[in-house]
C-alpha cells in the first residue's frame, strides 16, 4: 500500500474523530481568544451582536457584479461579535471585541481535522524518539501558524477590523510594527498548512514502508 492508500485508509477509519477534533479546535480557539482579551484588558464583555450571515451573503452575491470581489467580501463577513463597549464617549466605542467569522471557523475546522489525521498516522510509528519529536514539533509549529494568523480580535488602538496582529500588539509588540506584519499573515498560514501536509505524507510514507517490510525484519536495519 502506497502513501496515498495509507492516508485514505486512515481517513476512512478515523473520520469521526477528525470531525470531532475539527469542531473542538474551532470552538475552543474562539473561547481561548475571548479569555485572552478579558485577561489582557481586565474587563468582561458587555455586548453581544449577532449578524444575519446568510442574508448578508445572499445580498453580497446579488449586489456584487465581480466574482473576484465577491469571494473576499464573503470571506470577511461576520456572524457574531462579542466585546466591551466604553460609554464614556457619547453613544459608546468598542474598545475590544472578538469577531466570529464563518470562514475562519472553517479554516480552524480543517486545522483540527488535519491534526487528528497526523496524530492517527503517528500511532504505531516505530521511528526514533528524536525523529518522532521533530515530527511533533513540525506539526505543532504548523498548527500554531495557522491558528495565530486566523485570530479575529479587534482593538481600538490597532484598527477597527479584526486581524491576527492584534494578538501581537496585546503581547507587547509595537502597534505600528504589528500592523506592518499584517500582510504576511496569509504567507504564514500557507506555510503552516504546507508543514501539516508534509507531515501527513511523511508519516503515511513511513507507515507504508514499515508495512511492506518482511515480518521479523528490524525496522531500523
Amino acid at each position: 500500500m502506497g502513501g496515498l492508500g495509507v492516508i485514505g485508509a486512515e481517513i476512512r477509519q478515523s473520520w469521526p474523530r477528525m470531525v470531532l477534533n475539527g469542531v473542538l479546535v474551532a470552538a475552543l480557539f474562539q473561547l481561548f481568544m475571548l479569555v485572552a482579551l478579558i485577561a489582557r484588558f481586565q474587563a468582561l464583555p458587555n455586548y453581544v451582536t449577532g449578524y444575519d450571515w446568510f442574508g448578508n451573503v445572499i445580498h453580497i452575491i446579488r449586489s456584487t457584479p465581480s466574482l473576484s470581489d465577491m469571494g473576499p467580501i464573503i470571506w470577511e463577513e461576520w456572524l457574531l461579535e462579542v466585546g466591551h463597549m466604553n460609554y464614556d464617549y457619547g453613544a459608546g466605542i468598542s474598545e475590544w471585541s472578538l469577531n466570529v467569522i464563518p470562514s475562519r471557523l472553517f479554516v480552524l475546522f480543517i486545522l483540527g481535522a488535519m491534526m487528528a489525521l497526523c496524530l492517527g498516522l503517528m500511532r504505531g510509528d516505530t521511528c526514533s524518539r528524536t525523529a518522532s519529536g521533530s515530527m511533533r514539533a513540525a506539526t505543532g509549529l504548523g498548527a500554531l501558524l495557522i491558528a495565530m494568523t486566523n485570530a479575529t480580535m479587534s482593538w481600538v488602538v490597532c484598527c477597527a477590523t479584526p486581524t491576527w496582529v492584534v494578538g501581537l500588539a496585546m503581547l507587547g509588540l509595537g502597534v505600528s510594527s504589528s500592523l506592518a506584519l499584517e500582510r504576511v499573515g496569509p504567507v504564514f498560514s500557507i506555510f503552516g498548512f504546507a508543514l501539516l501536509v508534509a507531515m501527513i505524507f511523511t508519516l503515511a510514507w513511513r507507515r507504508a514502508r514499515q508495512t511492506a517490510e518482511p515480518k521479523g525484519a528490524l525496522s531500523n536495519a
